[in-house]
């Protein structure tokens, strides 16, 4: 591939000499496990984490959760630009979904120029880039061209409950939102649009009764489950982008019992925003078949889509502009899941997605990153925290 501007080969050049430091940056954050879901584990990577930001010169400011890991904000101010300029915010998470003691049988280690592990591609090689983008920058323009915001949430995998606030306020607060969650597959496309994601959960009431000696006096709670899982399902519209899969279902407490209770939880997806109102509508309008049980459905659509608004195509236009010159064609993708540059871009704010490493197995034994991809996609962040 040949690189067509001297300073981007420079660049490249440069991140390609540091390429062993940044696995090895990757490598300390991945053996940190930090499952969502215990705090001890999470606030050790905070703690790791904000001195080497602040020996970069950042400022470190822990927000406290009693119910989740800490999130953790550091501030960069402008040493040879405007001081007035907006910050431009990174955004990550450092949760991941992995429980505590994965590493004893998921180790990180290098195999085949990849770097493997629980947590490498999903998000910890992510928050590696912004440490040695940033590093780089002041190395570059011997202080920051610009102000930066880093912002790494605790819970991001649970839904981003402690930290969507702060996330919101902090990306009104900037001229624009670079999220650090992974490229879109190994052709390392950025993510220009996301799906709305939501979790409802409805739950049947039932009469319960001895299967043997009354099934007459019995209204199943399971039966009445199943007749309204049937009509769920039959909201799926996939040619709109929209699907309503009921994934995990309980109920009953023994063969000859009759089910008092039975729930099923379900996760919906959306496309536009529109489509929000519409289909919690129909999942709160659902009427029981058997009129002796009783529903209630819980829940609601968490994050809404991440849609290709003008300002995210403006922002994807300037990575593409800083990948041409290394003769290098960035692609953009449209994802199913969702992330908290669902938050940032949902509330008008310029987001550009997928920022991070490149790789596949999210969430899976063999998840990934491809390590010569790493100067590559540190160098195109430099060059985006420059130019939003």
């Amino acid at each position: 591939m040949a690189l067509t501007s001297p300073l981007a080969e420079d660049r490249l050049r440069y991140f390609e000499r540091l390429q062993g430091r940044m696995v090895e940056t990757v490598r300390e954050l991945v053996e940190i496990e930090s499952p969502s879901d215990n705090k001890p584990a999470v606030d050790r990577i905070v703690a790791y984490l904000a001195p080497k930001f602040e020996v970069l010169g950042g400022r470190a400011r822990f927000h406290r959760s009693n119910d989740f890991g800490d999130s953790l904000q550091i501030d960069f101010e402008s040493r040879t630009g405007l001081p007035s300029r907006k910050p431009v915010l990174l955004l990550g998470h450092y949760d991941t979904v992995y429980p505590l003691g994965t590493l004893a049988t998921m180790p990180c280690k290098v195999d085949d120029g990849r770097l493997c592990g629980p947590g490498v591609l999903d998000m910890k090689s992510g928050i590696a880039l912004m440490l040695h983008a940033i590093e780089a920058l002041q190395a570059w323009h011997s202080g920051l061209p610009r102000p930066v915001t880093v912002f790494l949430v605790s819970d991001e995998e649970v839904g981003s409950r402690s930290s969507r606030a702060i996330t919101e306020l902090l990306a009104k607060e900037s001229a624009g939102v670079l999220v650090l969650e992974p490229a879109a597959g190994l052709r390392g496309a950025v993510k220009t649009a996301r799906k709305g994601v939501g979790e409802y959960t409805l739950r049947v009431k039932g009469v319960a009764a001895h299967a043997g000696l009354d099934p007459g006096k019995g209204h199943s709670a399971i039966l009445e489950l199943a007749r309204q899982i049937a009509v769920i399902a039959k909201l799926n519209n996939l040619r709109e982008g929209l699907s309503v899969n009921p994934g995990v279902i309980e109920g009953g407490t023994r063969t000859n019992v009759i089910a008092a209770e039975a729930s099923v939880e379900i996760d919906v997806r959306i496309k536009k925003a529109k489509q929000a109102s519409g289909l919690d509508r129909k999942l709160r309008s659902l009427k029981p078949f058997d009129k002796r049980c009783q529903l209630e459905m819980t829940g609601g659509i968490n994050r809404l889509p991440m849609e290709r608004t003008a300002g995210v195509a403006a922002l994807y236009k300037k990575a593409q502009a800083i990948a041409s010159e290394l003769g290098w064609k960035l692609e953009e993708a449209a994802v199913g899941g969702g992330s908290d540059g669902n938050f940032t871009a949902g509330i008008g704010v310029p987001t550009l997605d997928g920022m991070g490493g490149v790789g596949e197995g999210a969430h899976a034994v063999h998840e990934f990153v491809v390590i010569s991809e790493l100067p590559r996609r540190a160098l195109l962040l430099a060059g985006m925290i420059e130019s939003v």
